[in-house]
């Protein structure tokens, strides 16, 4: 099992649409977090520790991520997607963003036959 972790700055919009959206992918579980003072639910070094794969929104945040952490992403994959802070919760075009630029870093989804 993939640990996936989904990283914004105030974990209200962009992070929990990724974390709601792969919430169901077979293979992994996930979790997500914001770098900024006074998010919804703040990057912790125990959320560092428990990711195997961490998805940034922008560069800014694996900015933040790699100067608060560095020393715990040694064995963890950080993958930036470039999405702006233009989308609401679950916005429509914000999923499509997600669904295209994510999917290929999983675990395969296997077809049952």
């Amino acid at each position: 099992m993939k640990h996936v972790l989904f990283i914004c700055s105030q974990n209200r919009l962009r992070s929990p649409t990724a974390e709601q959206v792969f919430a169901d992918h077979p293979g992994i579980e996930c979790a997500s977090a914001g770098t900024n003072h006074g998010a919804d639910n703040p990057l912790t070094p125990e959320l560092v520790d428990w990711a195997d794969i961490i998805f940034v929104m922008e560069k800014v945040h694996r900015s933040r991520l790699v100067s608060r952490y560095k020393p715990r992403l040694a064995n963890t994959r950080v993958i930036c997607l470039d999405i702006p802070d233009d989308y609401d919760y679950m916005d429509a075009k914000l999923v499509s963003l997600l669904r295209a630029k994510v999917t290929r870093f999983l675990p395969a989804v296997h077809s049952q036959p």
